[in-house]
């Protein structure tokens, strides 16, 4: 008898001690609350850290831009098409090529040929080699086109590797149809950085803590247009960090990325509508700006249109609230 409760006892322990269907659902149900609560923060903390190291990227290019004015008396160009600072040549070269002995790149450095164009001699294969400083985090990773439409002087090329991207490009201005009462002159348009620039640190009248020289524009030459890239459109700039031909003014863009340059009225994004030469990233929200004084802000993509295009000269001769 004593046996046989001892093994009814057992059996109903073991039964027990096990889930039952019910038990399981709810513990998988409550798992992935749990994850599905967790996943966002996690997302989160991975892009503040992306972003973190993209604005450490621009703060290294600030410093070396600062360490050209120091070498040259000036700011690079964004792009040289003749003989100026440190292209005695007058080659077309742009300013990412002529930081390299700033950014600790000097052995990227000790093999472009300054005698010849970029995309001319060694100069094009050095430009496939993937440069981390030119390269946000956030932006992805996009295969370039093997080939090059002609844009003279430069033929078309063909390419046996694709040209490592920049994801940082040189804001030059703005295009005066943005405010055409407000700018009536070249000097009032322009940045700190345009093509065949030399500008000092005494030209720039609006203040150097109010007037950008580097924005994001992320994964050129695709387009994008919001977030979704557009496979059947291609852009002839930015092709990657050795194109001279990098730079471009701001125009403003409508809110879904497909009309650039409409004026106040009908513009409305300042970033991040598209990447066709405009101010753009993949950060949520705004994007990352480097300022000739060398500090880095984010800007939210609701910032005021005319406030934003205020940032964008050097000499505009505007009245920017401060909030």
């Amino acid at each position: 008898m004593t046996n046989r409760t001892s093994i009814r006892v057992m059996a109903i322990s073991r039964r027990l001690s096990g889930f039952t269907l019910v038990e399981f659902l709810v513990s998988i149900s409550i798992i992935g609350l749990l994850v599905s609560l967790l996943l966002p923060a996690v997302q989160a903390a991975r892009e503040a850290s992306r972003r973190a190291s993209c604005q450490n990227n621009l703060r290294q290019i600030a410093l070396g831009l600062h360490c050209f004015h120091d070498s040259h008396r000036a700011f690079p160009a964004s792009g040289w098409t003749k003989s100026g600072l440190g292209n005695p040549q007058g080659k077309f070269v742009g300013w990412n090529a002529m930081l390299l002995p700033f950014l600790e790149q000097s052995n990227v450095q000790s093999q472009y040929d300054h005698q010849v164009h970029w995309w001319e001699g060694n100069n094009l294969k050095l430009g496939t080699q993937r440069l981390e400083i030119f390269r946000c985090p956030s932006a992805p990773d996009i295969q370039s086109d093997l080939a090059l439409v002609a844009k003279p002087p430069r033929p078309h090329l063909s390419l046996d590797a694709a040209l490592a991207p920049s994801d940082y490009a040189a804001l030059m201005g703005i295009r005066s149809i943005i405010n055409p009462d407000m700018y009536l002159s070249a000097e009032s348009t322009r940045s700190v950085l345009f093509r065949n620039s030399s500008t000092r640190f005494a030209e720039i009248l609006d203040g150097t803590s109010q007037s950008i020289m580097i924005t994001e524009c992320s994964s050129r030459p695709a387009v994008f247009r919001q977030r979704n890239r557009r496979q059947n459109l291609s852009n002839d700039q930015g092709n990657g960090w050795i194109d001279s031909e990098s730079g471009f003014s701001f125009d403003g863009a409508s809110g879904d990325g497909v009309l650039q340059g409409l004026g106040p009225a009908l513009t409305s994004k300042a970033m991040n509508a598209t990447n066709e030469n405009e101010p753009y990233s993949f950060h949520s929200g705004g994007a990352i700006f480097l300022y000739a004084d060398g500090h880095c802000q984010f800007l939210e993509e609701s910032i005021d249109l005319l406030i934003f295009a205020a940032l964008c000269t050097r000499n505009g001769g505007e009245v920017i609230p401060i909030n």
